[in-house]
């Protein structure tokens, strides 16, 4: 009955001489000696599984513990599933980079963290503009307000080598917001467009006309 990962004491396993002990059902069979316990679970043909140690006494329960295992097993490998997992994304930018890579650049920076990713965001100086770091503060400083609406920093901007980086995390609320406006700005232009169909419909007269004026 026993699994292959065992993680708490089981049956003789158990020393403490006290015990809180809770069956198969979860009803509460009240304190009692861990023979007594055993014995009750034995003569059930379960097992005696010490689930909470530190309590005092210890609490027990009678359980199949292979079955018991199992099932905590399921439980650990979809926590795992559904547990997201932030992978790093980096976009370089140069102090000399223009104004529409710039624009470029921050458009594939928003998707990544909408997407839910941590991304790295980083200046690379070369050569002698690494005696101009106020560009690249200037542009890393540009880059923090752009993106304000749907990312926080992970620290402030700061200097390694000949790079000027900074961290950006994915701000859920931020994010979500920004997502209903988008989606509000949506229908708004659904709404008008369908207001000026109907102000303006389109008729085999109206199409003859234009002919005519044509």
């Amino acid at each position: 009955m026993k699994g292959k990962q065992q993680k708490e004491r089981t049956n003789s396993q158990i020393r403490a001489p006290q015990v809180r002990v809770v069956d198969e059902d979860g009803n509460a069979l009240g304190v009692m000696s861990s023979y007594e316990a055993l014995q009750i679970a034995t003569a059930r043909g379960l097992d005696l599984v010490e689930i909470s140690a530190t309590s005092k006494p210890p609490v027990c329960k009678i359980v199949d513990y292979g079955k018991f295992n199992y099932e905590r097993q399921k439980k650990e490998k979809l926590a795992k599933k559904n547990q997201h997992v932030m992978h790093i994304k980096e976009i370089r930018f140069n102090p000399n980079t223009d104004t529409h890579d710039i624009d470029f650049k921050t458009k594939h920076l928003r998707q990544f963290l909408i997407e839910g990713h941590k991304v790295k965001a980083y200046v690379m100086f070369k050569g002698r503009m690494i005696t101009h770091p106020e560009i690249g503060r200037k542009l890393m400083s540009d880059l923090v307000e752009k993106l304000n609406d749907i990312a926080k920093l992970e620290s402030p901007p700061r200097m390694e080598g000949k790079q000027l980086f900074a961290y950006f995390l994915p701000d859920k609320n931020k994010i979500q917001l920004h997502k209903d406006n988008v989606s509000k700005e949506k229908k708004q232009l659904a709404k008008t467009a369908e207001k000026k169909e109907t102000s303006n419909p389109i008729t085999e007269e109206n199409k003859t006309i234009e002919k005519e004026d044509a």
